[in-house]
């Protein structure tokens, strides 16, 4: 059957591991959109963040941010598609992370907000290309703030796989908790999910589900994978997403979204 929406993650995915996209994988692309077929992202990043690549390699469709938490139109940045998470459960995970010596971060109106400087958000912001806010009277703002798109906690994998089923029970069936990457543990609204962005994004053009392509490496990327047509995990992804995708591709080195890209629709 015809593919006519594909997503793709960025980090270890679309990005190589020097944070670029290459040439041969821009052509695919480039070619999968003169085929007619949308193609955007679904990226844990802020939008801010995620347009700066988006536009470099010449899409022009809404694209999925903070973990399907935001769906913005890249021309106009009309928003059409938005959760946030809700501010009674920030401010008991803002107790919890203080009561605990835990790093915390949130994002509000798509600029990150944190409580003091330090490796961890400076680490953290380098990595993403985005500027940050030490904000003195954060738990108040934490505990206030109407829109929170993602909060993050940021420490050692052990440490946060150990504390992940407390925090669970903490913030409740209104909050997801997902794992970008091994030491960045992040909550959002509970539709705030790729899975539920591709659902509104195929929605949104008319496209059947069994129609859309998902391609990802991380467990946050378990969602839009398990909802799509066609769930494609890099060669380098966490070993649970290769066992419940429908395919596994070349790693993000290896121009493995590109590889997609010509075995499924530049056929």
């Amino acid at each position: 059957m015809p593919y006519r929406l594909i997503a793709v993650d960025l980090d270890d995915t679309l990005l190589t591991d020097d944070l670029t996209v290459t040439e041969t994988t821009k052509e695919a692309m480039k070619q999968t959109i003169a085929r007619g077929a949308h193609l955007t992202i679904a990226t844990g990043r802020m939008f801010d963040s995620a347009q700066k690549i988006a536009r470099q390699v010449g899409l022009n469709v809404p694209i999925i941010t903070y973990q399907g938490s935001l769906v913005k139109n890249l021309m106009d940045e009309q928003v059409l598609y938005e959760r946030s998470v809700p501010a009674d459960a920030a401010a008991r995970l803002y107790t919890y992370c203080r009561e605990h010596g835990l790093h915390l971060q949130t994002y509000i109106d798509d600029k990150l907000h944190t409580a003091e400087d330090n490796d961890k958000i400076r680490a953290y912001a380098k990595q993403s290309n985005i500027p940050y806010t030490v904000v003195p009277n954060f738990g108040s703002l934490v505990a206030s703030a109407a829109k929170q798109t993602k909060l993050i906690i940021i420490d050692e994998p052990n440490r946060l796989d150990a504390i992940l089923p407390e925090l669970r029970d903490l913030m409740g069936p209104e909050v997801h908790l997902t794992k970008s990457k091994a030491n960045y543990l992040e909550f959002l609204h509970r539709e705030g999910t790729k899975g539920h962005a591709l659902r509104f994004l195929a929605g949104h053009y008319g496209i059947p589900m069994e129609e859309t392509i998902a391609i990802g490496d991380a467990w946050n990327d378990r969602e839009m994978i398990e909802a799509a047509g066609l769930g494609v995990a890099m060669a380098n992804a966490v070993p649970g997403l290769k066992e419940l995708a429908d395919y596994v591709t070349l790693s993000n080195n290896e121009d493995g979204v590109r590889h997609v890209l010509e075995k499924f629709v530049l056929i």
